[in-house]
């Protein structure tokens, strides 16, 4: 009784955050948006005032379209971090479910963990995307508060990060590439998910990707939480949509540790390096990837041409690459995550023998 009524209480709270339905999801605008919706209302107002009266106002509705594009460069163009984190929880944001249909064909969709059951918040099966196939999974969340809640707000049980590896698993058995696509706010931190092993099933996660004999291309398309992300993103390359963001914990949740203040999560964003440009300078992701302007809601389509052609390109590159190499490259990836030229000689030469001792123990495994 005391877990259905701490689950209810997420769910109610989460409700709120995200939105109560798809009405309010179509209507989400951001303050800092207002300014391109105000000039959108006079265009339209102008386009129905020309019709009705059949008076010609087509240049004063070509002057107000330049400058709502002129706004709409200035102020896409120079987004805060804070401001990315809001379009990446964007409702209208396409979903694992909306690129898998855009960009793959021949989904079967795989259930079950072969344990507990099966968890929706995360979604996989198998595919193909052009001529190659491969194993897909991704968080997935609701449009609605009815399918967010079966979908637990794209948060995972044990059950979920469990039924991702069985069915990497099964990839690596048939030799298939894996794709994940990364979407949440962090795993389920609730009671349920504690008394059957949410921490167990995450580590296992980790230790077993990082071995995976098989490519695995990670792409996070919206929230990257917290070890909610980590739990299917140990992969060869990593890449982000242009407005994602990727971190350890939420804008909201550093500023009430560190500020005691969570109104400070757009100081805690900034300070955080949480956006694709930040992680790709730190060198945590490999690449970039652009989004309409706006957003990738905007134009779903188009997102997901980009994204399909970055991902056949890092396919590509493990088509002549041998397990050993894939898994090798894998493990290098995540030693150098956190590296500091800047130190001293002699301490230098200490840390590149040891790391040279560590790749050759691995190439002998």
């Amino acid at each position: 009784m005391q877990v259905c009524c701490i689950d209810n209480f997420v769910v109610l709270i989460l409700a709120r955050f995200f939105g109560n339905g798809e009405k309010d999801s179509m209507e989400r605008v951001f303050d800092f948006e207002q300014p391109i919706i105000e000039v959108d209302r006079k265009i339209n107002d102008l386009k129905k005032s020309s019709q009705d009266t059949s008076v010609d106002l087509s240049k004063q509705i070509e002057d107000l379209e330049k400058t709502r594009d002129e706004l709409k460069q200035k102020i896409y163009g120079s987004l805060t971090p804070w401001q990315r984190v809001q379009i990446a929880r964007h409702p209208q944001r396409p979903y694992s479910a909306d690129y898998i249909k855009l960009i793959f064909k021949d989904f079967v969709e795989l259930h079950g963990d072969r344990v507990f059951g099966d968890d929706r918040a995360i979604l996989g099966g198998i595919a193909t995307i052009d001529d190659t196939q491969v194993m897909v999974i991704g968080h997935q969340k609701g449009r609605d508060v009815e399918e967010n809640v079966v979908r637990n707000f794209g948060m995972a049980y044990p059950e979920g990060y469990r039924k991702a590896m069985r069915l990497m698993k099964l990839a690596e058995k048939f030799s298939r590439p894996v794709i994940t696509f990364i979407d949440t706010p962090g795993a389920y931190p609730g009671i349920a998910a504690e008394e059957r092993g949410q921490a167990e099933a995450i580590a296992k996660n980790l230790r077993d990707m990082s071995c995976l004999k098989v490519p695995i291309v990670s792409v996070v398309i919206g929230e990257g939480g917290s070890g909610g992300a980590l739990g299917i993103g140990i992969s060869n390359k990593i890449l982000s949509l242009e407005n994602s963001y990727y971190s350890v914990i939420s804008p909201e949740g550093c500023a009430a540790i560190l500020f005691k203040d969570a109104s400070k999560a757009p100081e805690a964003a900034y300070a955080m390096k949480i956006t694709a440009k930040d992680l790709l300078n730190l060198k945590i992701i490999d690449e970039i990837i652009k989004e309409p302007l706006g957003g990738a809601h905007h134009n779903p389509g188009k997102t997901a041409i980009n994204l399909k052609s970055a991902l056949n390109k890092y396919i590509g590159q493990y088509k002549s690459k041998s397990s050993k190499e894939i898994v090798h490259e894998r493990y290098l990836r995540f030693r150098n995550i956190g590296v500091y030229e800047k130190v001293k000689l002699y301490n230098n030469a200490i840390v590149k023998n040891s790391f040279k001792k560590q790749e050759k123990m691995i190439k002998n495994k």
